[in-house]
This record gives structure tokens, sequence and C-alpha cells, in this order.
């Protein structure tokens, strides 16, 4: 069994016939080693060259394969020179068209020929064409046999060609096939039929070669029952993974964090408000979860404005009561001196010394605070990834707090987690976000973290009022927006453009700024995108924050951003074009002061029925998990989970949106192989995740 369920995972590329060092190079550049890989790198789409489609039912778009008797041939003359070929299937007729040719080529193709070619149907000054088709000679001597099943179209890498795919998985396909060589089912029988799921064999065949019938929209939707069937296995060796890093964690040793409570207390008591249940009840869990001598590994999720920092400060004292060091660590440098602003303010008063580190601080000023970090006189080090550069040394790290930890590569967290002060005990991790995450989704994104959700928010905040304006009225918005900043406010423009160019986006947000600079002289306008520096954006939103800009023009760069109470209007353009959960996260700027807030909601018309639905949510609701369970359920596949938040474990088959109705009956699997069938467990991650597994316990 062994050897057969190890044939095609440890067989090289270049075991197949015609793959050289080369070719073996180019595959791996798309993670392609065995021949197992080869068969689960799976078409994007399919193409239909089964049949002949007659030419008076073609329509522009179609991808056909016509078959007809060349008439003419010319060359055309224009801005372009083209080879035209006249072709007829007796009915009707369409032109093939070549901008790339030769006179043997021109030569070749003499009136009285029968073609077949296959190609994409576009619109021609004359009649429908088809631009570069592949075409053969078909005739009574020269018979052309259509294809038995729909052609594949693989995802492909430079210098490797559709027909070298076709022919790479064509020969890895008779390995599978063969009598002693396979690839091993390592999902039990009795688990396949209780899920009704497909054989593995039979699904990667089907996948590469569907036949003629097969329906291509389910193919295209990704919802067909072999992808569906690779999709389960993948999401379970997912959880499979996560529970092997659980288990990996738990067996690590970390610094028992007992603390006193006495600094604690003091902040609770300094404190101008009353924490809420919420926050209690989390902090409760992290206080037990810190006590223990294993890492402590917890996600805290806090919707935009439920006080998830106050949190983070009091774990952290819990850290240092029990003399251990805190790093903690946010994703760009106006965030970490927000929290450096916030844990001064509230940790100086009790003594406690706390340490500032970014790339911008160097020289003297940089070797003096690492000499403090590592002889033990800082108690918190704040800043960005200059965390875990190679230089910095914790005297007794004991608690690692990450903020907004999607923001972040793997490989930073897992360095900043390896910088515990000993080869023996590893630091207790505690990551906060504010993306509103659906529990069945985070606890399959997150199953090797525990799970604390702030589901309150602080009393007093002023909900924001939001309101659905249609474009046509944006003379009356910019006088909104000089009312506003003339009381003394300021005011945020959000352009949320159409164009996929991160270049033409930001250039339409410099537009955008120049426009309200001329209709709002007087006012100091800002404008922060995605291409300025860090230094020139960071400039610009410490002078938004000072008060010295009071209307700032962004991208959505500030998604996740710095805290300014004196904002109390967003105006976002074009909002059709978000998710809820993004719109969300953007509104959540505003509304952080005391008095009355609005978010204006400035749509281009017309709005589809779905996307009037969608705005409707936010309108109704301030709540970020309400507004991503709607989210989820009207887009589908969306952007729920933001940046993809399982660092490098990405699926190569599942959707973890798509896919939302496996996700239940995946953890189950999980369970019953750790349980019932523990050797088929590693096989399962190897085949799925490979050495991507080292990175699940981040």
């Amino acid at each position: 069994m062994t050897r057969q369920s190890d044939a095609l995972s440890a067989l090289p590329v270049t075991a197949l016939k015609g793959v050289g060092p080369k070719s073996a190079e180019r595959l791996a550049r798309l993670g392609i080693r065995q021949v197992q890989d080869i068969l689960f790198h799976l078409p994007l789409r399919y193409q239909d060259r089964t049949r002949v489609t007659p030419m008076a039912v073609l329509r522009p778009g179609d991808e056909v394969v016509v078959e007809g008797e060349v008439e003419h041939v010319e060359i055309r003359f224009g801005r372009r020179r083209s080879l035209l070929v006249h072709l007829s299937d007796g009915g009707s007729r369409v032109i093939l068209r070549f901008f790339h040719f030769s006179a043997a080529q021109k030569n070749a193709l003499k009136p009285g020929l029968v073609l077949r070619c296959f190609g994409e149907v576009r619109n021609g000054p004359a009649c429908l064409e088809l631009i570069h088709p592949e075409y053969r000679l078909a005739g009574e001597n020269d018979p052309e046999v259509l294809e038995e099943t729909l052609t594949p179209v693989y995802p492909t890498t430079e210098g490797m060609h559709q027909i070298s795919w076709r022919d790479l998985t064509g020969k890895a396909l008779e390995l599978l096939q063969g009598s002693d060589q396979g690839l091993q089912e390592w999902l039990p029988p009795a688990l396949l039929q209780e899920f009704s799921l497909m054989e593995l064999t039979a699904a990667i065949c089907y996948l590469h070669r569907p036949p003629r019938d097969a329906e291509q929209q389910l193919l295209l939707d990704g919802v067909h029952p072999a992808q569906q069937r690779l999709a389960f296995e993948e999401l379970v060796a997912h959880q499979l993974s996560l529970r092997q890093a659980r288990q990996l964690q738990r067996r690590k040793q970390a610094p028992r964090l007992m603390g006193d409570g006495k600094l604690r207390q003091q902040l609770a008591q300094a404190l101008p408000f009353t924490l809420t249940g919420a926050q209690q009840r989390v902090l409760g869990e992290i206080a037990a979860d810190l006590q223990q001598a294993t890492p402590m590994l917890r996600l805290v999720q806090g919707d935009v404005g439920s006080g998830k920092t106050i949190v983070a400060a009091l774990a952290a004292l819990q850290a240092m009561e029990a003399g251990f060091q805190v790093a903690l660590m946010a994703p760009t440098e106006l965030l970490a001196e927000q929290h450096l602003k916030n844990f001064l303010h509230w940790l100086e008063p009790l003594g406690v010394r706390v340490g500032w580190l970014s790339g911008r601080v160097k020289g003297k000023a940089r070797q003096a605070l690492l000499q403090q970090l590592a002889d033990g006189d800082l108690s918190l080090l704040v800043g960005t990834q200059a965390l875990f550069q190679e230089d910095v040394r914790y005297h007794s790290l004991g608690l690692v707090i990450v903020d907004e930890q999607h923001r972040f590569g793997v490989h930073q967290r897992l360095a900043l987690r390896e910088k515990g002060g000993s080869d023996r005990l590893i630091p207790h991790q505690l990551i906060m976000t504010a993306t509103p995450i659906p529990r069945s989704l985070a606890m399959t994104a997150y199953a090797d973290l525990d799970l604390s959700v702030i589901d309150e928010l602080p009393p007093g905040r002023t909900p924001v009022q939001t309101l659905l304006v249609s474009d046509a009225r944006r003379e009356e918005i910019i006088q909104r927006v000089r009312s506003a900043c003339a009381r003394g406010r300021q005011a945020y423009w959000v352009c949320t453009l159409i164009e996929e160019s991160e270049a033409l986006q930001c250039q339409a947000a410099e537009e955008v700024a120049q426009q309200l600079r001329q209709a709002l002289q007087g006012l100091q306008v800002g404008l922060v995108h995605g291409r300025m520096s860090a230094a020139d954006k960071e400039q610009v939103m410490t002078a938004f924050k000072a008060g010295e800009v009071q209307l700032l023009v962004a991208t959505t760069v500030i998604e996740v951003g710095v805290d300014v109470p004196n904002a109390s209007l967003m105006i976002i353009e074009n909002p059709e074009r978000l998710g809820l959960s993004q719109l969300h996260q953007l509104r959540g700027r505003v509304g952080r002061g005391g008095v009355e807030s609005h978010c204006v909601l400035m749509y281009h018309p017309p709005l589809g029925r779905q996307a009037r639905e969608r705005l409707a949510v936010l309108r109704e609701s301030s709540d970020g998990f309400v507004i991503a369970r709607k989210d989820l359920q009207l887009r589908g596949p969306g952007e729920v989970l933001g940046v993809r938040q399982t660092g490098e474990m990405q699926f190569r088959v599942a959707d973890i949106l798509r896919d939302q109705s496996l996700l239940d009956a995946s953890r189950q699997a999980a369970d019953r192989l750790l349980a019932e069938h523990p050797e088929s467990v590693q096989p399962l991650v190897n085949r799925w995740l490979g050495v991507n597994t080292r990175y699940a316990g981040v």
C-alpha cells in the first residue's frame, strides 16, 4: 500500500517523458515538483472543441470549432497589415484574420481547401471574424477527429504553453490510471459515503478531461461535485494542519505570567470610564491563558471602537507584573504611534518604561534603546516590523501583541514569536483585529487560535448616521463639508474608483483633491493614496490628526487608521464598489468624539437591486458582525476576510467563502480522522500543504 500511495507523490516531474531540467525549473515556479503536483494543478476553464458549430449561429465571444472551404485569400493594408482568409460552410461565412503571417503561410492557404479552425468569435468590419485561430486541414484525405472531451485551459507560467500542459497532464493521467501507480485515497470509505463524495481518482480524471456533456457553468463556478470533492479534502487537510499546530503549541513551554494584579488595579482605577462586560469577559479569558505554562494563542475580535486597546494594555500589565517584557507590533508607523500615545498615557504614571522602535530610529538613539531592551530596563516596546529585526534582543519577552495581524507576512510574525528570551520558553501571543468575521469562517480560518469577541460597544459612543445620496447632489455635499469645517470639525473624502490600476486610482484621487481645493478655498485639503511614500503619508495624516488639515482626501488606505476624534463627517464615493465590511471599517474613522457624526455614501445611479439592498444594511446597522454576516449572505464570494487571513496557507481548490456549506462537514471529518484514522492525517497534510505547515502556529 505504501509503495502505491507514495508512487506519484515521490515521482519527480522529470520522470515524465519530455520534461527536462528547463521545464522542471519552469514548473517549480508554480510549486510543481512531483507528478502528483501536476494532477492537483487544475484547469481555470475549458474550451469546447467536441463539435463543429454552424457559422450561421455564431455569436461574438463564443469559443468555437468551425469548418469551411477557403473562398478567397487577401492581404489587407490599413493601420496594420493583415492576412484575411474568407471561409464559408455553404450557408454563411467568417473571416480568419492574421496579423503575424509569412509568405509561405499565405501561399499554402489556397481557395478550395477545407479548414477546421478553433478560436474566439469577434465582430469585424464586414462580418464575424476569428483572430489568429488555430487551424488544420480537414477533408477525406486528412480527416481531423474532434476532441472527445472538453479542452482544459491551465494557469501557466512563462515558457509553458497550453499544448505542453495538455501533454503533461495526459502523461500524468496515464500513470494515475496505470495498474500499480495511483493516488492513495486517504479519506476512509465511510466518510466518502456519509458526505456523498466522489472517489479521488475519478474526480481528478474528470476535472482534467471533462466529457463533452459536462456542465461548464458548474465547473466555472467551482461547484461541480468533482471540484467539491477536492475542496472538501483540502479543507480537511487545512483543519488537520491547524489542529496539529495547536497540539504542537501546547507541547511548548511558556512563562507562567501570574502577576499580583497591582498594576492592573491602578490602571483600572485611573480610567475615566468603566470597562464593558464584554471587555471584562475577554480579559478574564486572557488572564487565565497567561497563567498557563503553555503559550497562549488568542485572537481578540472587536468591532471598530469596541475598546481592544485597553484590553491589550491590561494584558500587557499582567506580563509586567510577572517580571516579563511585552512587544506590541502594528502594521504602520501611524497606527503604532497611536498605540504608543495611548500606552504612554496609561502606563507611564504607573512607572512603566515604554520604548518606541521603527525604521526611523537610527544611530546612537537606536543603540541606546536596544541596550535598554537587552538589559531589561524597558518593559514595553511598541513599533512596526522593526521589532523583529536581527539585532533586536529582548531580556525576557513574555507576551507579543500583534494588531491587525493579517497585514503582516507570516514570516514576520514567526520571527517575533521566536524572539522569546530563552530556548526553552516562547512568549504568549495576543492577536487583535477589527475585521468582523462570522464565527463559521473564523472557526475555519483560525482553527489553531482561541477566539475571544468583544461584542459590546462602550457607552457614550455616538452612533454614526449613514446617508445614501446620489452623486447628482455633489455640490450640496461639498457645501456640507464646508459647513462642518466652519464649525471646527474635520472631514474625510474617500475615493473608491472604478479602475483596477492603482496608478489610475491615485491619479483620480489627485484630481478629486484638486477639484475640492478649488471648491473649498480657504480650507486645507490633504491627500493620501497608496503610491505615496510612507513618510509622505505619515506627514499628511499627522497634520490631519493635529487639525492643520480640515479635509482629508484618501483612497481606502485609511481603512485601518488613526483615531481623530474631531473628524465628524465622511464622504465615500462609489460605495457600491466596496464590500460592506470594508465600508464599515471606513465609517469607523468617524464618530470617535462626542459629537454627532455622519457618513455619506455617494453612489452613481442607477443602483442595482442588490447594491441598494447591501447599502441599506449599512444604513440600518452599526454592528460589524451583523454587517459581515449580511455581506456574506448577499455577495457570497467576496471580501469578508479582507487580505488573506491564513498567512501562507493558501487554498488551491477550496474557497473559504464559496465552500461554506463544506466547513462544518470538513471540521467533523478532521475530528474523525484524528480519532479513528491517525495514519491518514500526515499524508493528507503533506499532499495539500507541504512545507507551509510550519507557519500554521503563527
